[in-house]
């Protein structure tokens, strides 16, 4: 996985650095080279306490055409969000707003974007990280790549799809009470040498946020012994190499604006029992924290509540990570989950290019006081290749799941 860190005038002209009408204060490149971070995106107004039943309004979304994104899905849900395309970390989006049917706007991400794409091979080496310049790397996008959406600034497509049933209920005596799905799509496209990376946020109707990567293109040729890897073509005399692909978001949450924010962690005690009993840990510190059956964690709000009287939360499930451990050198493997304290130059999980800053999300978490909680979320996926993968390789995805916890007292569609 080479970094490709030539620049095409097409890329340049395509205006992969934020041009001044994108979302708040615009992103200067930020160089390999750089000796100053940039500055941070700014904020949504901070939401004021609600009473039992209401919801914050936050302030209109800050940015304009072709970076906004307004979209009113078929059940009467609304997601408002801007997009930009930066040098270091790619497709970003920003001031993330869902509003369920009939009932008031309420924000829930300053922003996310991919922090790493790390890729170690079983043999040992090499052993990548493909996030660092991923922005110019980016991908014009033909008409097909882009099925029944809208192409933005010819590298974001903006698009939605079905996504099976909503609910499905039988009723005596009558029809059955059934409902399709439907998602917003956002999502780019990034060459880093042989792999085609897909990196794509889903916005569903019910609430829930899906961000996921897709890695297709070809295999890296790679070839090794049969206990490293897998025979590829006619035969058997050439084994592809395993590998790894640890792909880790940050995940900037304003739940009805940015303070009040805690981070909880929960668990089931009582495996090989006929009863389980739950068990909460809140996090008021910087932590990491790996993931279990049965474990999850939310971002919840200690103010708003919803028409219930309960606290208005967003829950994240991280349950289809491989959990790759890598040696002493890579200790930001370790957790599959990292809570900091928001900091602007912390914009990477590996390699972090911002001076005066760690280098890897595992020394981000140095026990500082949690007051503007950030989360990095560590999704691994072990790739052992097979004939199927032969060009052009067919995606393979990875991700995790964001979904509403008491956002609203009942079922939004």
């Amino acid at each position: 996985m080479f970094l490709r860190l030539t620049l095409s005038c097409a890329l340049l002209a395509g205006g992969l650095a934020a041009p001044p009408s994108a979302p708040g204060a615009p992103i200067p490149p930020l160089p390999l080279t750089s000796s100053s971070a940039p500055p941070p995106t700014g904020a949504p107004a901070e939401a004021p306490a609600t009473a039992p039943g209401s919801a914050a309004r936050p302030a209109a979304t800050p940015c304009n055409a072709p970076y906004r994104i307004d979209k009113t899905l078929p059940n009467g849900a609304r997601w408002q969000l801007c997009w930009e395309m930066r040098n270091v970390e790619g497709l970003t989006l920003t001031r993330i707003v869902y509003t369920p049917k009939g009932q008031r706007p309420i924000t829930v991400l300053r922003s996310t974007s991919l922090a790493q794409i790390h890729v170690p091979y079983d043999k040992g080496r090499p052993r990548y990280h493909d996030i660092g310049s991923l922005g110019y790397t980016a991908i014009p996008l033909r008409a097909a790549d882009c099925p029944l959406g809208e192409r933005r600034e010819q590298f974001v497509c903006v698009t939605t799809r079905a996504r099976g049933h909503a609910y499905l209920k039988a009723l005596p005596d009558q029809l059955n009470k059934t409902a399709q799905g439907r998602d917003l799509v956002v999502f780019a496209a990034f060459q880093v040498g042989w792999y085609t990376y897909l990196a794509e946020w889903a916005f569903s109707d019910d609430g829930a946020i899906t961000p996921r990567v897709g890695a297709t293109g070809s295999l890296a040729g790679f070839t090794t012994t049969p206990e490293h890897g897998w025979p590829i073509g006619v035969g058997a005399s050439g084994f592809e190499a395993s590998h790894t692909h640890n792909i880790f978001w940050r995940l900037d949450f304003d739940v009805a604006g940015r303070a009040d924010d805690v981070v909880e962690q929960y668990d089931f005690s009582g495996s090989g029992t006929a009863s389980r009993k739950i068990l909460r840990t809140a996090f008021t510190a910087e932590a990491r924290s790996v993931s279990r059956p049965m474990r999850w964690w939310r971002v919840v709000d200690r103010k708003v509540r919803n028409a219930d009287g309960h606290r208005v939360s967003w829950e994240i499930n991280n349950s289809d990570t491989a959990q790759y451990r890598g040696p002493a050198d890579e200790a930001f493997t370790r957790a599959d989950l990292y809570v900091t304290d928001y900091r602007s130059c912390e914009r990477l999980a590996t390699v972090n290019p911002a001076p005066g800053c760690a280098r890897s999300v595992d020394r981000y978490t140095n026990g500082e006081r949690l007051a503007d909680p950030v989360l990095w979320v560590n999704v691994g996926y072990h790739h052992v290749p097979r004939d199927e993968d032969a060009d052009p390789m067919p995606s393979h995805w990875q991700g995790f799941r964001i979904t509403p916890r008491d956002v609203t007292a009942k079922n939004p569609h």
